[in-house]
């Protein structure tokens, strides 16, 4: 994990006070340097747990999906589509945990081009315990309780539906 800043001062408190200084109030920056500070923060100290199981936090996300999955295979698209994340990623992702035996792939015998990806058993056991560790360490937000995670998520949520990531329930469309 990084060294703490230790500052006297907020510096993104700063930012902002020059900022609205300069060109008027705009909460909106404050709280997207935050956002991105905050995303800092929380990979690092997630990457701290997932290392020494030789996981990214990508790479722990495409392994829990797998556990998801009633038979622990997923066609790569389908992966991709529920991680969100572009087609090369997913391929990157499941090479290198390929590479370390955690996942096994397989023509998908439903699509003729199609490959599977299927949870190995040393997966299985690699996911399970960076798991309870992730859990253990709040998955790096111990200093926020159970309700305030919840705020957050659905602070978050209309951004992820305006970007087109779901249609709210109801069917009103995303974005």
């Amino acid at each position: 994990m990084p060294k703490p800043l230790a500052l006297d001062f907020d510096p993104i408190a700063r930012a902002d006070e020059l900022w609205t200084r300069r060109w008027g109030s705009v909460p909106s920056m404050a709280a997207i340097t935050s956002i991105m500070r905050a995303h800092q923060i929380l990979l690092s100290r997630v990457d701290a747990v997932l290392k020494p199981y030789g996981l990214t936090f990508a790479r722990y996300e495409a392994l829990v999906l797998l556990t998801f999955s009633r038979t622990g295979e997923l066609s790569l698209s389908k992966i991709g589509e529920r991680l969100m994340v572009h087609p090369t990623s997913v391929t990157n992702t499941v090479d290198r945990l390929e590479r370390a035996g955690l996942v096994a792939r397989r023509p998908n015998p439903l699509d003729g081009r199609g490959v599977l990806a299927s949870i190995t058993a040393r997966g299985r056991e690699a996911v399970e315990d960076a798991t309870r560790e992730l859990m253990a360490m709040e998955f790096g937000l111990e200093e926020y309780g159970a309700d305030q995670c919840r705020q957050v998520f659905e602070l978050l949520r209309p951004l992820r539906v305006a970007a087109g990531d779901f249609e709210e329930e109801g069917g009103t469309p995303a974005g």
